[in-house]
């Protein structure tokens, strides 16, 4: 019953969140067309200032695991070998096989993850998985552009693929966040203050934009897509990777970053990169809701279970 309340206690709020988003659109207290500008809003100020505060206040000797980054980094491009495969045999349509392999391999770690983690740690110490941010984002991002290019036709440019890193706000914060941390660094309070307030407001502006930004029309004429990305995302790369870190050893807060990682539902952004990069956007989109939908289910199953077996 203590494992079942503690789970509870880490979904719900994200579940719940994320409903009051869906419900404010449809009472119309926000429209579909301003999710986008209030998503960048916050993907450029609030987002990058969580990954730095969560990195700054965190122990930095503690927080860094090579064992576990490299776990992760080496799991990762598993998971994108596997989904490019898939997707190359089993996905007749050229602009359909980039989303589906975004679809399975790129997680919604920051924006579903952290808050899982904090969720499940004791005290909301969340350093080992805020680090770890700096480790996923940019390999899912230049992984992204990777395959994004590839099927749409035209030759991977390496300077815009430098660009597009050296530009994304939640790399840069991550990265900020360590070079302080290295550097011994001691903000002003008052600064602090600031960035402490604003990070506060980034997963809970993110979660219920996520929630305004669902629609459900459209699915059922790409149905078997959806089914097989939800059943890849949420059940088969979890039991994977995490059964293969079981066998390794990692437990507690390594573990839970691992499923904050790689059981959380397909990231927001891989819609707007398929927008912009040529890949099929309202698949992309349907995958993100499909995706979120049911992630709060399959995020507590994997998290009640953990409990259950004292390995979190």
């Amino acid at each position: 019953m203590n494992s079942f309340q503690i789970c509870i206690r880490a979904i719900l709020p994200i579940f719940l969140i994320t409903a009051a988003g869906y419900a404010a659109k449809r009472v119309g207290l926000i429209r579909e067309e301003d999710v986008p500008r209030i998503n960048a809003l916050a993907f450029k100020v609030f987002l990058p200032v969580m990954c730095f505060y969560n990195v700054y206040t965190s122990d930095l000797s503690s927080a860094l695991r090579p064992g576990l980054m490299l776990f992760t980094v080496l799991a990762i491009l598993a998971v994108y070998a596997l989904s490019f495969a898939y997707a190359h045999f089993f996905v007749k349509e050229r602009s359909k096989r980039s989303v589906i392999i975004q679809g399975l391999y790129r997680s919604n770690y920051v924006i579903l993850g952290l808050p899982l983690a904090a969720g499940l740690t004791q005290n909301g110490d969340i350093g080992v998985a805020a680090v770890m941010g700096a480790v996923v984002v940019p390999i899912y991002n230049v992984l992204a552009v990777l395959v994004l290019e590839l099927y749409n036709g035209t030759r991977p440019d390496g300077r815009k693929l430098l660009k597009n890193i050296a530009t994304n706000g939640l790399i840069i914060g991550n990265v900020l966040g360590i070079l302080v941390l290295v550097l011994k660094l001691k903000l002003p309070s008052p600064v602090e203050i600031a960035l402490r307030d604003m990070s506060r407001v980034a997963s809970p502006l993110m979660l219920f934009l996520l929630g305004a930004f669902f629609r459900f029309r459209g699915m059922l004429s790409h149905w078997k897509d959806l089914i097989a990305v939800c059943l890849g995302r949420l059940v088969l790369i979890p039991a994977l990777v995490l059964g293969l870190a079981l066998v390794l050893g990692f437990r507690d807060l390594e573990l839970i970053t691992l499923l904050a990682i790689f059981a959380s539902s397909t990231a927001v952004s891989s819609f707007t990169m398929a927008q912009q990069l040529g890949g099929d956007a309202p698949l992309a989109g349907d995958i993100v809701v499909a995706t979120s939908a049911l992630a709060s289910f399959g995020l507590f199953g994997w998290s009640f279970l953990f409990k259950m077996l004292n390995f979190i």
